[in-house]
């Protein structure tokens, strides 16, 4: 039985670690997994080198990465993803710190992390939950797209817009689109392609 480490500190609610990984273990223990929240441990960055699979949920970005970077745990995360192969799975906030930097998310920076680069196992960004402009929506603020737009001002990074219902699998050299929904990529100065589901996004590793 492969032993899942989750790691909850994306909540904002008060006391609510065990809960949360309640929650989220449920699902995986009937598929066979063993999960343990990395808040039940006395040395969290002992229970990442111990870990078989790492698992990152979501809820806000900003207080996930200052609490990583607080307990030590990026580099020590990275190391066992890049240098043991060890299974890593995010969600949503755990996307957002997986990728480049979290300059992509859709969260409110309720807290300040010391930088905005995270785990960086992906040389691009991710935006989770990608929206399409509503046709006929009264929302006047900017869409997702726009503000895709605005952090490519800046930066040139790939941004890989996955909508609900996908993920990207990345297995060695290869990184697939897989799910039920086609992805939107954009890039500085080009146009975003849409991308559908089983295509090879490898492209972006290099």
């Amino acid at each position: 039985m492969e032993q899942v480490l989750f790691i909850p500190y994306a909540s904002t609610k008060p006391n609510s670690y065990d809960d949360y990984t309640e929650k989220v273990g449920a699902p995986l223990r009937s598929w066979g997994f063993k999960v343990n929240g990395i808040h039940e441990s006395s040395d969290e960055v002992q229970a990442v080198k111990n870990a078989q699979a790492i698992f990152i949920g979501g809820g806000n970005t900003f207080l996930l990465l200052k609490t990583l970077y607080e307990k030590h745990l990026v580099e020590a995360i990275r190391n066992r993803v890049l240098d043991d192969n060890v299974p890593y799975i995010g969600s949503s906030a755990g996307t957002n710190v997986a990728t480049a930097s979290i300059h992509t998310t859709n969260d409110m920076p309720i807290v300040l992390p010391p930088t905005f680069y995270a785990l960086q196992l992906t040389p691009f960004n991710i935006n989770p939950h990608y929206l399409d402009p509503a046709t006929d929506g009264t929302h006047k603020g900017e869409t997702r797209e726009e503000r895709i737009n605005e952090f490519h001002h800046l930066n040139n990074n790939p941004v890989l817009g996955l909508r609900e219902g996908s993920a990207l699998l990345v297995d060695g050299e290869k990184a697939v689109l897989v799910g039920h929904t086609p992805a939107r990529l954009f890039k500085r100065g080009e146009q975003p392609q849409e991308f559908p589901v089983d295509t090879d996004f490898s492209f972006l590793f290099q």
